[in-house]
């Protein structure tokens, strides 16, 4: 067993366990600690694909992870409250289900991300960012002003969604249920880079001028990309409205997209996996370094320096032994 898969299954062994160990350690708010990194880590892996693989660096990827969000939030509240959210051109009502809302999330989030790449992939490079950084900051102000669903304080959640088969309230099953989405979009994702698909995005990256003259429409394939990346975060959205059954306009700022970007740094771009750790490292330091200091990410800066300087391939590519620039 070479390094790289024993990292990986090691890590998922680790994860796997961690509930049952936090518990039988008497620390059990570890479980909703990793909770919450799982959802950031399908979040971050979300972007991977898009940077990593297609070379589109986003500023604004932390408005799709708030769509999603407020979907359920939005949703949750008018079935709460028996109110619909439409009357006209057609009646609308809200919902408690997950089976129904998590879909939603992902359509509305993926559909965000359709009208917003088909806009800002006209362009390439610093306009690029900046294009995806004024879509997202534009989302964050529109929500701002939603003073029905709570405006600059945002909206709670009366209660977890309701899932088949799943107690969302226990917070050792909704871990797992975190999980689950997660390796199930790793899976998705490892079998997408790898398919004809995958190749045609890794080479609009390395050259889209070539793929062009072969023939490639680059233009769609990039969209096809940024939409499923978008339509990633929309679910993992829709997972941390329930984890903290509270939504607010921040979820949408540019420092969330920024955060995410250097999970996916911290843990090694284009390696799929390594946004897991990088979310991992990233949001261990957050806890445990704030309760020495406010100022933690004093101590962020020159670790991430550190991993940029000294392991191409982040985080990951020192565990698994890669240090080249493409695999």
């Amino acid at each position: 067993m070479n390094r790289k898969t024993l990292s990986i299954t090691l890590g998922a062994g680790l994860f796997i366990a961690l509930p049952v160990v936090a518990v039988m350690a008497g620390e059990p708010y570890l479980v909703t600690l990793f909770s919450r990194i799982l959802i950031y880590a399908l979040a971050a892996v979300s972007l991977d694909l898009m940077l990593g693989f297609g070379g589109m660096v986003s500023l604004g990827h932390a408005a799709f992870f708030g769509i999603g969000a407020y979907v359920v939030c939005i949703l949750s509240f008018h079935g709460c409250e028996g109110t619909p959210i439409l009357t006209w051109p057609f009646q609308l009502g809200g919902h408690q289900s997950g089976l129904v809302l998590w879909p939603a999330a992902v359509l509305l989030s993926g559909t965000a991300a359709a009208v917003i790449g088909a806009l800002s992939l006209r362009t390439s490079g610093m306009h690029f960012i900046m294009i995806t950084l004024a879509f997202s900051q534009m989302l964050y102000y529109f929500f701002v002003s939603l003073e029905a669903y709570g405006g600059d304080d945002g909206i709670s959640l009366f209660s977890r969604n309701t899932f088949a088969g799943v107690d969302l309230t226990n917070d050792m099953q909704f871990y797992y249920l975190c999980l689950a989405a997660l390796a199930a979009f790793l899976f998705f994702s490892y079998r997408l880079v790898h398919s004809r698909f995958g190749m045609v995005i890794r080479g609009c990256k390395e050259n889209e001028r070539r793929m062009k003259s072969l023939g490639f429409p680059t233009f769609r394939y990039r969209l096809v990309c940024f939409v499923i990346a978008g339509a990633g975060a929309g679910l993992a959205g829709a997972l941390i409205a329930n984890q903290t059954e509270y939504v607010s306009p921040g979820l949408m700022h540019w420092t969330r997209s920024g955060e995410i970007l250097v999970m996916v740094l911290l843990g090694g771009m284009g390696t799929l996996f390594g946004p897991v750790l990088g979310a991992t490292a990233l949001l261990l330091m957050e806890e445990f370094l704030s309760i020495y200091t406010e100022h933690w990410m004093v101590y962020l800066g020159p670790f991430l320096i550190l991993v940029v300087l000294f392991a191409k391939r982040g985080i990951y590519g020192l565990l698994a032994g890669e240090n080249s620039n493409h695999g």
